[in-house]
């Protein structure tokens, strides 16, 4: 299944061939390098291990060092794998590029949310308001949790306030609307999670209709 790391760079629009306006996701993806191989005879599944974002030297521990002087392709800030169903397709140190997508591809886009911090239960789960009358105390709690006697406790999973976003999240079906190999973006129709700079995943949808 075709994957490959980027940076989310932005939101813009562009027109499309019959003059309508499409707001696409702009995402610096690849090149990764293949940093490791693993096979079914050593690893017991088939899957490349792949680092993304050029990294110093003295950022990187000894561990680490070791394991990507193996590859011979540099130091890099993100180490990520992906499940493939030919390992000897790949070798250590070969590039994947963007072009692996083309135009009017379905694609899957993981990613982490933006983080919200702590949010009441309006904001969080779009509870509603309370009366806004005079004397009313409960114009924004969540309302009664539980009942008094028995069970006696707020059971587990009830929706209230709480840290909100920061998780991560999928957005699946994505269409893939332009894709330019020689500065490594692609174009994707819509949003898609996380800030300006977040790393993202980009995966062949496992739901294309």
């Amino acid at each position: 299944m075709k994957s490959i790391l980027g940076k989310k760079i932005g939101m813009t629009q562009i027109f499309g061939e019959n003059g309508q306006l499409i707001p696409v996701t702009v995402i610096e993806a690849g090149p990764m390098i293949v940093t490791q191989v693993k096979s079914v005879d050593t690893d017991g599944y088939n899957a490349i291990q792949v680092g993304y974002v050029d990294m110093k030297e003295h950022k990187v521990n000894q561990p680490m060092k070791g394991h990507l002087d193996k590859a011979n392709a540099g130091y890099k800030k993100y180490l990520r794998e992906f499940r493939v169903e030919d390992a000897t397709a790949y070798e250590l140190g070969s590039e994947i590029k963007v072009d692996i997508f083309k135009e009017n591809d379905k694609i899957d886009v993981f990613g982490t949310s933006k983080g919200k911090g702590t949010q009441g239960a309006i904001v969080r789960y779009n509870y509603g308001r309370g009366p806004e009358s005079h004397g009313s105390k409960s114009h924004r709690v969540a309302g009664a949790r539980s009942a008094s006697a028995y069970p006696g406790r707020v059971f587990k999973g009830r929706k209230g306030s709480g840290k909100m976003g920061n998780e991560r999240v999928t957005v699946q079906n994505l269409q893939v609307v332009r894709v330019d190999a020689d500065k490594n973006l692609i174009l994707v129709k819509g949003a898609v999670p996380g800030p300006k700079g977040g790393l993202v995943t980009l995966r062949e949808s496992v739901k294309a209709n």
